[in-house]
Formats: structure tokens, C-alpha cells, sequence
């Protein structure tokens, strides 16, 4: 029989803003235990190793510990220094490679199964972030192991055919790379244009290398099959077959809304799948269920980054300690 811990909060997901739930539990007094089914910050972990951030690195600050960084923007590896470091100087009570498998209320408290032990909890914060589910183009040979939904690095790619689908910061910064370390790159868009969010610095860049023909883009096309060697697009001049021996399908992500339905929080009926909650105190529909980061935007995954969630956590702690008589 597996033993049960008992905490003030359980925080599901060790990522930047599950992190800032935990040292705002900790400054408040409260007894807490963070838990991540894969590595410490582990959306960052899987993000490409040349990526650099859109904001400068003051505004991904936690816990009021500066972030020094050599570049006006800081990379990828610069910000998993940082909360590695951040994780540290708190002492954070961190679990890794845990995954949670349920989250079930008993009377006034939470009992939350994962895959190595159970936890009681008053209260459960879940800031998943979105990164772990790649939105699907349900085409044939999507499924083939030269088919992949994540994009690290861009020596992997070098003198290979490699078509790019999408037009967003991802899709835009892999097209590059690869194009540079020695690629055949070929675009395909489902829009008229490359993204209206792509990074500034980055956008005038993949437009000169459409434009000079460095890079291959359909735009107002779609890939329609995967088959090994060669791909099909649809385009608006009819079907198009190309050679190919790598697929990035950088189509995007979404949080998992299954376990969200699992815990019992609300979606809205439309297409955007918002997570009903309190946007003053982040409390879902679900008394004592807080929602903390990305998580909160549904299929909006640009509404909410680090940036402009950090304060998700004092809202969360400071609501739970406004009930604290009741603890």
C-alpha cells in the first residue's frame, strides 16, 4: 500500500509559474509539493536549443530573483540555468517524472493519485502549461518516424529536404536554421502570409528568403499525405508532390483538456475550449481548484506566457489565505 503525504497545496506542473506558486506558498507559510510527469521546467526543455525568448529577461523573473543574461533576449539554455538555480535557492519541493492521474475531492480535501504515490491536499493548483500535445493535421503518414511534431536541432536537418508546416515563431525560426545549416526547405501555410506574431527581428528575415526563393513557401495550401520520400500539398493551383525526407509539422499545441474534464473543470461549449475560472483569484468551478500560467487560455495559447502570468500565483495564495481560518 503506498504511503499518503499531506499538504496545505498540491501544484500540478513544475514549470515557470508552477515554480512561482510554490515559493509564494512557501513565503506564506504553507506546506506544498509541486509535481511534473517529466523534467524540471520541461515545455523549456523541449523547446529548440537555439530558441530565444520574446521577452527580455527581467520579465521572466520569479521569486524576485534577478535573471542575468549576456543578450538583449535570452536563449533557451540561459533559462533553464535560471530556474534550475531559482528551484535551488528556495529549496523547492519539487517531484519530477511523476505524472498525476487523478485528482478527486474527498469532504474538504483533495486526493491526487499519481503514477509513484497518492496525496491529500486542501487545495490544488494545475499550471500544465500547453506544450505537451501537438495539434494534429489527421493526415495519412502522419504517424512516420520522419514526421515530427517538436523541432531541437538544427544540424539534425543538414542537407536533407525538409518541409516546414506552419508560419508561427516555431515554424519561422526551424525554417531558418535548417535553411542555414544546409537544407532544402519548402514552407507549407494554410494563410496568405507568414504570422502577424512572429518575432520582429525575426519576420523581415524568413520574408527576404521567401522572397529570393531561398526558401520554398505555398501559402493558402495544405499538406495533404505523408508517404515515405515524398509529400503531397494541396495548393491553390492544384496538387503538389515533392520529394521530402523529413516532415517538421510545427501546427501548434494545446493543453490537456482531457485532464482538465478529468479534474471536473468546465469548458466553454465553442471552439476555444476555456477553462472556466475567477480571473481575480484564478479558482476554477471546482471550490478550491486554482488554475496558474498558459493553461488558463484554452486554444488561445498566445493569450497567457510567462511574462504576463506571474502574478497568477500571489492571486492564488493570497485567495487561500484570505479562507485560511477555514484551514
Amino acid at each position: 500500500m503506498r504511503n499518503t503525504s499531506e499538504y496545505d497545496i498540491v501544484v500540478i506542473g513544475a514549470g515557470p509559474i508552477g515554480l512561482s506558486c510554490g515559493i509564494e506558498a512557501q513565503k506564506a507559510g504553507l506546506s506544498y509539493v509541486i509535481i511534473d510527469k517529466g523534467a524540471l521546467v520541461n515545455s523549456l526543455y523541449n523547446y529548440p536549443v537555439t530558441m530565444t525568448f520574446f521577452s527580455t529577461s527581467e520579465k521572466l523573473e520569479i521569486g524576485g530573483v534577478p535573471f542575468i543574461s549576456d543578450n538583449p533576449k535570452p536563449r533557451r539554455n540561459e533559462a533553464l540555468e535560471y530556474y534550475r538555480r531559482v528551484t535551488g535557492k528556495f529549496t523547492l519541493n519539487v517531484r519530477l517524472f511523476e505524472e498525476v492521474m487523478s485528482v478527486q475531492q474527498e469532504a474538504d480535501r483533495f486526493l491526487v493519485e499519481t503514477a509513484k504515490g497518492t496525496y491529500r491536499a486542501r487545495k490544488v493548483i494545475v499550471s500544465t502549461g500547453f506544450y505537451d500535445l501537438p495539434a494534429l493535421m489527421n493526415i495519412p503518414g502522419e504517424d512516420l518516424p520522419h514526421v515530427t511534431h517538436y523541432y531541437k536541432d538544427p544540424h539534425y536537418y543538414a542537407l536533407q529536404k525538409v518541409v516546414v508546416v506552419g508560419a508561427s515563431n516555431s515554424s519561422v525560426d526551424a525554417a531558418l536554421e535548417t535553411y542555414r545549416k544546409g537544407a532544402d526547405v519548402t514552407m507549407v501555410v494554410r494563410g496568405p502570409q507568414i504570422g502577424r506574431r512572429v518575432k520582429y527581428w525575426v519576420k523581415p528575415d524568413i520574408e527576404n528568403r521567401i522572397q529570393e526563393g531561398s526558401i520554398k513557401a505555398y501559402f493558402n495550401s495544405t499538406l495533404t499525405a505523408i508517404r515515405p520520400g515524398e509529400v503531397e500539398i494541396n495548393t491553390p493551383n492544384g496538387p503538389v508532390t515533392l520529394a521530402n525526407d523529413f516532415v517538421l509539422a510545427l501546427t501548434g499545441y494545446k493543453p490537456n483538456f482531457d485532464l482538465l474534464r478529468r479534474f471536473g473543470v468546465e469548458l466553454s461549449p465553442d471552439d476555444k475550449l476555456y477553462p472556466q475560472h475567477n480571473p481575480e483569484t484564478m479558482e476554477t468551478n471546482q471550490p478550491g481548484l486554482y488554475l496558474a500560467g498558459v493553461v488558463c487560455g484554452g486554444m488561445d495559447t498566445h493569450l497567457w506566457f510567462i511574462e504576463n502570468s506571474r502574478d497568477h500565483a500571489a492571486k492564488i495564495i493570497s485567495h487561500i489565505l484570505a479562507q485560511r481560518p477555514a484551514l
